[in-house]
């Protein structure tokens, strides 16, 4: 047909898919993945750290969060709804891609190898969570506040994920599957109280906010979700070893980007399953759209992850090819992600006491012992959305540098400093 490829969806090519993205179908090739493929990873990892800035900027700026959130739909605008949305992308593909990673890392190590490192490196992001982050997040040293987000969920993925992959390759995709598709069936399950059954119910599905004694602790990633999402993105991996066909890359990630928004639509369309918080009709057709993606992200709904991870899907499969000189700066930032999370935090909140100080407020203010926009002492602190995203865009461009700086010494010295592996 003039020399040109076609791709038909058929019950045959849908098989082709799922077949497509198990570890067990293609096995390791002697040599790692070019640098050419591993691109495209790099560049959403890139994408989704810039978007992330964006929303701990506005929780540590914006005015308004301390009177409502920002998908409260009798509350927000328009502007302020799709400025927390687009940073609903970050958490999942975040998540995901570090199970196509953990895929590739393997690639020249035995399985048990790979299952020590995450193990180990899951371990390590558990302690960031705890000690380093609500450091960074609280400037309290007494640390009466754990806040268990995305750092913690990774490092309890990876460590699960240990264990996953000396499953066969087909268990391991139809368990993370299932973990994220059928988690919404235990909505109705409520543990209530403060004691370890409630605790560890919130660890496993249910946000949660608990105190004890000194310590408050706050669970807002349940882990269910997030372990599949990472299996699911180990599976996806498979498609990234050498010697498999680009073109058929490209139409897997296509189709099943496709099939997910097409089944995320159709789910939320009718209110069928996949979310608890249903949408609805609004006061005008703008916001009867926002009710629609208005998601549940605590844990990460079915619909939530189809509506985030079919988009990332799609991208993965167009930004293959080159993209331009503004796409190498992206990749710089996606290359050193743990160094980057932990110093943008640390800038956003000496930024955010630098803003008090010039709001009239004390830098003690800012030394807090929950959400910084729970704070009695700083109400009526804050600024507009426009304040938001210049120091925003001020926040990335100051340390896309430092990102540059530390991704040249990881690349040259990470053979000689083990270290730099976990960083």
């Amino acid at each position: 047909m003039n020399g040109k490829r076609y791709f038909t969806l058929n019950p045959e090519s849908s098989l082709a898919v799922v077949r497509a993205i198990s570890p067990e179908t293609i096995r390791p090739a002697s040599v790692t993945a070019t640098g050419k493929r591993l691109e495209s990873i790099d560049l959403l990892r890139g994408i989704v750290m810039i978007i992330m800035a964006l929303d701990h900027v506005r929780d540590y700026f914006h005015r308004d969060a301390f009177f409502y959130s920002p998908t409260d739909l009798s509350k927000t605008s328009v502007v302020l709804f799709f400025t927390r949305w687009i940073t609903h992308f970050c958490a999942p593909v975040f998540v995901f891609l570090t199970g196509v990673s953990a895929h590739l890392y393997g690639l020249k190590r035995s399985r048990k190898e790979l299952s020590f490192f995450l193990l180990t490196r899951g371990i390590w992001l558990i302690l960031i969570e705890v000690f380093i982050l609500s450091l960074i997040k609280t400037f309290n040293p007494s640390f009466p506040f754990l806040n268990l987000q995305v750092i913690w969920a990774i490092g309890i993925s990876m460590i699960a994920l240990s264990a996953l992959i000396y499953m066969n390759g087909m268990l391991i995709l139809a368990t993370g599957f299932l973990l994220i598709a059928c988690h919404n069936l235990l909505d109705k399950i409520h543990i209530p109280g403060n004691g370890l059954s409630s605790f560890l119910w919130s660890l496993l599905h249910e946000q949660g906010q608990f105190s004890y004694g000194h310590f408050n602790v706050s669970v807002f990633y349940p882990v269910l979700p997030w372990i599949g999402i990472m299996a699911m993105g180990y599976c996806f991996g498979s498609l990234y070893i050498p010697g498999y066909d680009a073109f058929k890359r490209r139409m897997t990630f296509s189709i099943i980007g496709i099939y997910a928004i097409a089944f995320f639509v159709f789910l939320r369309s009718g209110n069928w399953y996949g979310d608890a918080a249903h949408w609805s009709g609004q006061k005008n057709f703008i916001f009867s759209v926002l009710s629609f993606l208005n998601t549940t992200k605590y844990p990460p709904s079915f619909l939530y992850v189809l509506m985030t991870l079919g988009p990332a899907l799609i991208f993965l499969a167009i930004a293959e090819k080159p993209l331009g000189k503004w796409a190498a700066k992206i990749r710089v930032i996606g290359r050193v992600p743990m160094f980057y999370y932990l110093s943008h935090y640390l800038l956003i909140h000496l930024l955010a006491s630098f803003g008090a100080i010039i709001s009239g407020y004390k830098f003690s203010d800012m030394v807090i012992s929950d959400f910084v926009n729970k704070e009695p002492q700083l109400k009526g602190y804050g600024f507009n959305l426009l304040i938001v995203y210049l120091v925003w865009i001020s926040v990335i461009f100051f340390l896309y540098p430092l990102c540059k700086k530390f991704d040249g010494f990881k690349r040259a010295r990470q053979s000689e400093y083990w270290w730099l592996s976990y960083l």
